[in-house]
């Protein structure tokens, strides 16, 4: 019986022992904790691997979405520096247990850390325009907003222009550029951290772009050594020595268009053209325009050889070069007509002689008779003309008497043509007109 008793008394111990090991792998053992809760951009993260009812743990290690973060032999914490929005994830931990008279290592559950967005990314605007005219005033507006729990912290700002740091922390989220000219035109972005933290944000790239109005334009023609003909070839070359891009020339000729460009990236522009025609000689000029401002440049005269031409002249096209030699030689005719037919005046009472008019403001009529003279005054005829009045009409017989002393006037004398002289006198003979008193 006492035997009996000895042999299952051990069993039982046993049985007892057992029933007081806990069950290995059961994660009630351990739970994983992290501070600060509720966790901001900037915040110090740390995580805590802790036992139940405190127990030591040893070889603790931790895990981020199931992947192995960090080991440690003695600590069961783990500081994680300033959280970012990386830095959000599932955590777990591990670690070694002792428990009389074993050693097992548990697993905690899960822990779900999530970062929260302290303020949004800035947004960079430029009022009224980023793309301002020159001279006006630009205001930079750097924008953001900080998250309801943490409204109390103060955010700088920070202003850059390409590689150049225009504001540097500053309270203020506007910047003005007052008067802006086409050198500020460029990348611009801004930057914003609260005032103590190590959060920094950045704005997307804002390119302004200064609207500078064009200068007036340079015309230059291009072509050979001498005025271009028929079949040459000209260009057209204009340029606008500032003003925002892009830029488009129109090229004239007269007041008609007769080409374009577009420069892009500003510069110039140019027009080649063959001569086809005198139609292509006359004044060209350019105009530059941006949207902003409109310039036009001086006109540039294009001359032609004129003895090349592709077109088929006009009535007026081969008159103009005949006009003044016809113009003289109808000035040389006129000339001959009027010596030959100058009238000459025979010798006789001067004008102040000239009886008077009839009684009663009526002029005499004249008539006139042809006298052969004598013979040494062969080839001349006079032109008689006598001053009558109406009297001297209506009795003829009175008039035969007085016509002997009545005033003789030679209105015209006239040499007589080599036909109109006698076979037997030779044309040598014939001497020059001249007046006879």
């Amino acid at each position: 019986m006492n035997v009996a008793i000895f042999r299952t008394g051990p069993m039982l111990l046993w049985t007892a022992v057992l029933l007081f090991v806990p069950c290995v792998g059961k994660t009630a053992w351990l739970y994983l904790q992290a501070w600060p809760n509720p966790v901001f951009e900037g915040d110090a993260l740390t995580l805590q691997c802790q036992g139940r009812k405190n127990t030591p743990l040893s070889q603790v290690k931790f895990y981020r979405d199931g992947k192995f973060l960090h080991f440690s032999k003695e600590s069961q914490t783990l500081s994680m520096g300033a959280a970012t929005v990386q830095s959000r994830g599932q955590y777990s931990c591990t670690g070694q247990v002792m428990y009389i008279p074993q050693i097992f290592t548990p697993t905690s559950e899960t822990a779900m850390v999530q970062v929260q967005e302290l303020f949004p990314p800035p947004v960079l605007s430029a009022a009224p325009s980023p793309e301002p005219r020159e001279g006006s005033l630009v205001t930079l507006r750097c924008q953001t907003k900080l998250h309801p729990l943490r409204s109390a912290l103060r955010l700088l700002f920070s202003f850059y222009k390409d590689s150049h740091t225009l504001q540097d922390r500053g309270p203020h989220p506007e910047l003005c550029i007052p008067g802006v000219k086409e050198g500020d035109s460029g990348l611009y972005w801004c930057e914003v951290a609260p005032e103590g933290g190590q959060v920094q944000k950045q704005s997307p790239q804002l390119e302004v772009r200064v609207q500078a109005p064009v200068s007036r334009p340079v015309l230059t023609l291009h072509h050979g050594p001498t005025d271009p003909a028929v079949g040459d070839m000209v260009q057209l070359l204009c340029e606008a020595q500032r003003g925002s891009p892009p830029i488009l020339y129109l090229f004239y000729l007269d007041e008609k268009i007769v080409g374009n460009h577009s420069a892009p990236c500003g510069g110039n522009a140019s027009l080649l053209f063959p001569v086809k025609s005198e139609q292509d000689a006359g004044n060209y000029s350019c105009e530059a325009e941006n949207g902003v401002s409109r310039e036009r440049s001086g006109p540039k005269k294009l001359s032609l050889k004129g003895s090349q031409v592709l077109s088929t002249p006009t009535s007026s096209n081969w008159l103009v070069p005949w006009l003044p030699a016809s113009l003289l030689g109808m000035m040389v005719i006129a000339a001959a007509l009027l010596v030959y037919l100058r009238p000459w005046r025979k010798a006789g009472p001067l004008p102040s002689q000239i009886p008077p008019p009839a009684p009663g403001g009526e002029q005499c009529p004249l008539y006139a008779n042809v006298h052969h003279q004598k013979e040494k005054d062969e080839g001349v005829v006079y032109f008689v003309v006598h001053r009558t009045s109406k009297r001297s009409e209506a009795r003829p017989a009175e008039f035969a008497a007085e016509r002997k002393d009545s005033s003789i006037i030679y209105a015209e004398v006239r040499c007589l043509q080599p036909s109109e002289v006698s076979s037997k006198e030779e044309v040598s003979r014939r001497r020059p007109c001249y007046h006879r008193r």
